[in-house]
C-alpha cells in the first residue's frame, strides 16, 4: 500500500473518494440523477463495479459537483476485462460529465486525497 492509499478499516476494506463535475445544465443534471436512481443503472455496469471489488458506492451532488465514495476490498480495482456495456455507459455519461480542470486527459473521476480524519485527532 502506498502512503497516498486510504487507510484500511477494521472490516478490511478501504475507502476511496473521487470528484467530478457535471455540465451545469438543470435538465442534464436531472437526467443524470434519473440514470443513477435505484434500479436505473445498467445491470452489467453494477455487476462490473462489484466484480472489481467495490462493496459500497455512493455518489453525492452539490450543484454541478459530484463526489463518489467507494468502500472496497484491498485489491480494488481488480484488473478485469470490461464488458462492452461499460464502454457504452461511459460514452453516455460523457454527455453529462465534464472533467475537473486538473484531471489527466481522457479521465473524468479524480481520486481525492484525505486531509482530515476526526478519529485521528
Amino acid at each position: 500500500m502506498e502512503s497516498s492509499d486510504p487507510p484500511m478499516s477494521a472490516a478490511g476494506t478501504r475507502r476511496f473518494c473521487y470528484a467530478l463535475d457535471l455540465i451545469d445544465d438543470a435538465a442534464l443534471i436531472a437526467e443524470y440523477e434519473a440514470r443513477h436512481a435505484p434500479g436505473s443503472a445498467w445491470p452489467e455496469v453494477v455487476a462490473h463495479i462489484r466484480a472489481q471489488g467495490a462493496e459500497h458506492v455512493e455518489i453525492w451532488r452539490a450543484g454541478d459537483r459530484l463526489m463518489m465514495i467507494v468502500e472496497a476490498v484491498l485489491d480494488y480495482p481488480r484488473p478485469l476485462p470490461a464488458p462492452p456495456e461499460i464502454d457504452r455507459w461511459e460514452r453516455l455519461m460523457w454527455r453529462f460529465q465534464r472533467p475537473l480542470p486538473f484531471a489527466p486527459a481522457g479521465e473524468k473521476w479524480v481520486r481525492m486525497t484525505q486531509i482530515f480524519d476526526l478519529d485521528a485527532q
